[in-house]
């Protein structure tokens, strides 16, 4: 299978180059810096990406590459940081700007195969202060930005872009790098998602050879493909668990089980809900709760597994943004921590078996819907391994996660009878410690502000708020403070991500 490499030096956005890549049925794989030349020699590898980041190619320590990798002589694309990185060492000049953020307006001024299908001026996703002011003897300068800064350069078959062509906000960036492998690189294999089956499983086949797999399930669409491909993989060596930590949305473990039970799997339940909610109780940092959820379930993890004394391995549905968002990639900032990525405590003894890490939601439901998984699991919201704890701003109370429980219920609800459920990313409720003065029964009343969050997004990468009609709001809003007596407020959260999360905690 031909390939395209994308080298990752810590941006956020880094895996979306790999993601826009495998929508246009082009095989991608990331690699770390140190790891680029050799992975690079692979005849099955066609081209190179060097993505973005957080550092200055003039800070010391700075993300790099080996001279050996452009020795190659393969096509390789440099963006923003990689853009600036290929500048220096051809010896252009790199230097401290205004700073370009947010949508920007580029001129094209030369007809490059890359911008085949542009208009003389595009609009670009920008997010950088350094820029490269003199490009490197031999370069061309192919497109500029609004403020006169090289938006876009090459020389043979090296190109740099200072713009994000994989996020979304640049509407034609994911046709820049499809012509890119396609024209320029030359590959010419297709890559589906639902081939990577059989791969996947044997895979997992080579990495568990004995002993018993635990799965971890919830039943969302990760643990639950997560353990359909186990057990295809290992058969009843795969043994799922269910921890019930009292931190789900209503009626969840009933349903998790009962789906599990349809599709084949015998699922050992764990009723731990007292012992998460005693431990949170009162807890207000949220890297704090995160961690006390991550050791618990640890912890009663290793309780369960006791009845599975041939257990040695720990299946979980990981995807790349809970792996990158944990700063688990040398130059990446941690965002938040994961508990399925970095909350494990050392004690833990069992391995991690991890066959989704490297696949993002859309391409998981692709898996799903071709293992033949019902609508209910292909299309369910993402919810986060730490459950509704998260949604808990300030100190855990249970009086705040039975507000938190109903409210977003409702929002469901209420989405799901106007058919915007499916829709959108996730629609769910948030409380904190803002108190709001209403008037309930004639009566003055101090309840707490509920907030509602809805979003659009891809690959919870990036996310922007959902313009839902003010009706549906509306009936939100009437319901969540008629039928939850300690909530005198709603209000609904229109920030993107970035600069917010998507959760709050």
């Amino acid at each position: 299978m031909e390939k395209v490499l994308v080298v990752n030096f810590g941006g956020q956005y880094a895996h979306l180059i790999a993601r826009r890549l495998r929508e246009r049925a082009i095989y991608t794989e990331v690699v770390a810096p140190e790891d680029a030349v050799e992975a690079a020699k692979s005849q099955e590898v066609k081209a190179v990406v060097l993505s973005g980041g957080p550092s200055s190619v003039y800070q010391e320590g700075a993300p790099d590459v080996s001279n050996d990798l452009f020795a190659l002589g393969k096509p390789i694309l440099g963006i923003c940081y990689g853009h600036q990185l290929i500048a220096k060492k051809f010896g252009g000049v790199v230097e401290r700007g205004k700073g370009e953020y947010g949508k920007t307006l580029v001129k094209v001024l030369e007809d490059d195969v890359i911008f085949r299908g542009w208009e003389r001026e595009e609009v670009v996703w920008m997010s950088h202060s350094d820029y490269v002011a003199k490009p490197p003897e031999g370069f061309k300068v192919l497109a500029v930005s609004e403020n006169g800064y090289i938006a876009a350069m090459k020389k043979g078959n090296i190109y740099g872009v200072q713009f994000h062509p994989e996020v979304s906000h640049t509407p034609k960036g994911g046709l820049l790098l499809e012509r890119f492998a396609r024209e320029v690189a030359r590959v010419e294999s297709m890559w589906r998602p639902e081939d990577q089956i059989g791969r996947i499983v044997s895979q997992i086949r080579e990495e568990v050879k004995d002993g018993d797999v635990i799965i971890g399930v919830s039943g969302g669409i990760d643990s639950t493909v997560t353990a359909i491909l186990v057990h295809m993989a290992v058969g009843d060596r795969a043994k799922a668990v269910f921890i019930d930590h009292g931190l789900f949305r209503e009626g969840e473990p009933e349903r998790v089980v009962a789906l599990l039970s349809s599709l084949g799997i015998k699922t050992h339940y764990v009723d731990a809900r007292e012992r998460f909610l005693a431990r949170l109780e009162g807890v207000s940092d949220c890297e704090e709760k995160r961690r006390i959820i991550g050791e618990t379930f640890a912890e009663v993890f290793a309780e369960a597994i006791s009845l599975f004394p041939q257990a040695k391995y720990l299946a979980q549905g990981t995807l790349y943004p809970d792996v990158i968002e944990s700063g688990a990639v040398k130059g990446a900032d941690k965002i938040k921590s994961h508990h399925n990525v970095g909350g494990m405590p050392k004690w833990f003894t069992l391995k991690l078996v991890e066959p989704l890490r490297e696949f993002y939601k859309d391409e998981v439901r692709r898996l799903a819907k071709a293992l033949g998984l019902p609508d209910e699991v292909v299309y369910r919201h993402p919810f986060p391994g730490p459950g509704l704890a998260v949604r808990i701003i300030g100190p855990f109370t249970r009086e705040k996660l039975d507000i938190v429980r109903k409210a977003s219920k409702i929002v469901e609800e209420e989405l799901g009878k106007e058919g915007l459920l499916r829709g959108v990313w996730q629609a769910f409720a948030v409380v904190g410690d803002d108190r709001w003065v209403g008037v309930k029964g004639d009566k003055r009343a101090l309840g707490y502000v509920v907030t509602v969050r809805v979003v659009e997004s891809e690959d919870a990468m990036t996310a922007d708020w959902s313009r839902l009609p003010y009706e549906v709001l509306e009936r939100i809003s009437a319901r969540i403070t008629s039928e939850i007596p300690q909530v005198t407020m709603v209000t609904y959260a229109i920030t993107t991500k970035p600069p917010s999360t998507i959760e709050p905690c």
